[in-house]
């Protein structure tokens, strides 16, 4: 076990169920301000969650180098598809960029944010949404997938119900 290891999966794990309340409570039927607001809290907390998995992954297991990150991330791809592919990492770090981004946006201008056009919001939840994916379900072994499986699937029928009622 390494050090801060605990920190390292609990953080991950607070993050996703954040961010599902948070994608959960902005697609709800009652799409009141109170719910408007709680699914703010739920993405932003999410959000503070998942920088500190971010700095414990880098603190504890990569020693704040990317190219042990890139190594340690070529080798899960290896383990998991047969390949040798590091550049995942890329792809943590848009999503950071993307998800703060995002929360920002969302805390500081929220007006703005409200009126951003339907697709500007459909590529970043359809973005982060690839990730989480990848990171819960392809990525994530034993109970972790299966609760990854759930919450994918909570949110696809949420998108769907929210689609239908055209809210």
């Amino acid at each position: 076990m390494i050090p801060g290891d605990s920190l390292l999966r609990w953080s991950v794990r607070l993050s996703v169920v954040l961010m599902l309340a948070g994608w959960l409570l902005f697609l709800s039927k009652r799409s009141s301000p109170s719910n408007r607001a709680a699914a703010r809290w739920a993405w932003t907390a999410g959000f503070a969650t998942f920088l500190v998995h971010l700095w414990t992954a880098f603190e504890y297991v990569h020693r704040w180098s990317h190219i042990a990150a890139v190594h340690e991330t070529a080798r899960q791809t290896r383990e998991l598809v047969g390949l040798d592919w590091g550049d995942g990492v890329w792809l943590n770090y848009a999503f950071a960029l993307v998800w703060g981004v995002d929360v920002v946006w969302w805390n500081g201008f929220p007006d703005s944010h409200a009126r951003r056009p339907w697709m500007v919001a459909a590529d970043v939840h359809a973005f982060l949404g690839f990730v989480t994916f990848n990171a819960t379900v392809v990525f994530a072994s034993g109970v972790s997938r299966w609760l990854g499986v759930a919450g994918c699937g909570l949110l696809i029928a949420a998108t769907i119900r929210h689609g239908r009622h055209g809210e």
